[in-house]
């Protein structure tokens, strides 16, 4: 590859790297909810983990008390032993490696143009960074519920809630669970089939 175009390509990876970011220095939100359209009966339900899919956990125990306090503002009330849940929040999550981001060093060694004989000259520089450089991962942290009927099993409503952050400032597990789940809650069931951004 030509050097200058490898410099150039190298250039741009700060700018992509930003892109996981708004100007609000956090990361969008895309959530897809699916639903038959039906009244939501608002009872108790209880949040457990989706059949199989993990561990209780601290970091599920983040994310099942982000769905219940969104479940909470719609009107359904935790369950207990004295009453009995109405449905059943199935939570699932996952946090995936996309992929690395190397910033450019903060000091660098200019090299300038030169000139050759007869009066030519050439004109720009080269830069090249010296010292370490600093590395963050890209992760995508995915949030997936289903709201299930405890008669019958039946799944009335499900959704899924993703969002991209770079490095450990935009991917605290407390902090990714409360966002998640509020922006699959929000305006609750919302429109079925549909891929929507919350900022």
């Amino acid at each position: 590859m030509n050097p200058y175009l490898r410099l150039a390509l190298l250039a741009t990876l700060p700018a992509l790297a930003a892109g996981c970011t708004t100007t609000g220095g956090r990361p969008p939100v895309d959530v897809t909810r699916y639903h038959l359209n039906e009244p939501f009966e608002r009872t108790t339900v209880t949040v457990m983990p989706m059949s199989g899919a993990m561990d209780v956990t601290p970091e599920f125990r983040a994310y099942a008390d982000a769905v219940q306090a969104e479940l909470s503002k719609q009107g359904y009330v935790a369950a207990t032993s004295d009453r009995p849940a109405g449905y059943i929040a199935s939570v699932s999550f996952t946090r995936t490696l996309r992929g690395v981001v190397r910033e450019r060093s903060p000091v660098s060694i200019g090299l300038g143009g030169g000139s050759f004989g007869g009066g030519v000259g050439l004109g720009g520089g080269v830069s090249f960074g010296v010292g370490k450089r600093k590395q963050n991962e890209i992760l995508v942290s995915q949030l997936w519920v289903q709201l299930r009927r405890r008669a019958g099993e039946s799944v009335i409503w499900e959704g899924r809630a993703e969002t991209t952050g770079l490095g450990i400032k935009d991917n605290q597990p407390a902090a990714t669970a409360q966002r998640l789940a509020a922006a699959l809650f929000k305006d609750f069931p919302g429109e079925s089939g549909i891929t929507t951004t919350v900022k």
